[in-house]
């Protein structure tokens, strides 16, 4: 392949073969023709040199950056409620059947932290990196009454059956119930039990 070098070369030559005879014609000294051909030599090496430049020029790769996708990562912080437990507990001092509320329950909460992955606003992972309880639960308490309903009148001190009527065993009421022991009357009197109106009723005479 001719190259640039090549024909720079050959006209530099030519150069100096007219330069040479125009020399001899002109009577010059032996030392101008090799004076012309040194610079002709000095003109191709620079050629060379030249050529050479421009070929690792030619090869060397180019890189282009491209615009790709605008990625971010961020750390989110999301809280929720932790929901309130409900606990029951047997007591004896409430009748059996009634509920009482006697702890009342509050919801805790948990901050949830996360790792999130954004390619042009929008969200491709979201990673949870660990989980911190901000405020606990508060156990919510019920308390459920076993004590057995009393059967007894509270009116009178002493256990006075509850009825539609009550008279002291031995006398002329006709019940249907009836009382063989002294009560102290400590609320009304609706059996009629004190006839006396000491505060007792049915007591021996």
């Amino acid at each position: 392949m001719i190259t640039h070098s090549h024909i720079r070369g050959g006209i530099g030559l030519a150069l100096a073969s007219l330069l040479a005879l125009s020399c001899a014609a002109c009577g010059s000294t032996d030392d101008a023709a090799a004076d012309a051909l040194d610079r002709v030599d000095a003109s191709s090496a620079l050629s060379s040199t030249d050529a050479g430049t421009t070929s690792l020029s030619d090869t060397r790769s180019t890189t282009t950056t491209t615009t790709g996708p605008e990625i971010t990562h961020r750390t989110v912080r999301v809280r929720r409620a932790i929901a309130f437990r409900t606990r029951t507990v047997k007591d004896a001092s409430r009748d059996e059947g009634t509920r009482a509320v006697v702890t009342r329950g509050t919801n805790g909460v948990q901050e949830l932290v996360y790792r999130v992955r954004v390619v042009d606003g929008v969200t491709t992972t979201r990673t949870l990196i660990r989980k911190v309880t901000v405020k606990k639960p508060v156990t919510r308490v019920v308390a459920v009454g076993t004590r057995s309903a009393s059967s007894c009148d509270p009116n009178y001190s002493g256990c006075v059956p509850i009825a539609s009527d009550v008279d002291c065993a031995g006398g002329s009421g006709n019940g249907p119930a009836y009382l063989d022991t002294a009560v102290r009357i400590i609320g009304v009197d609706i059996y009629d039990l004190d006839r006396d109106g000491d505060g007792w009723g049915c007591e021996d005479e």
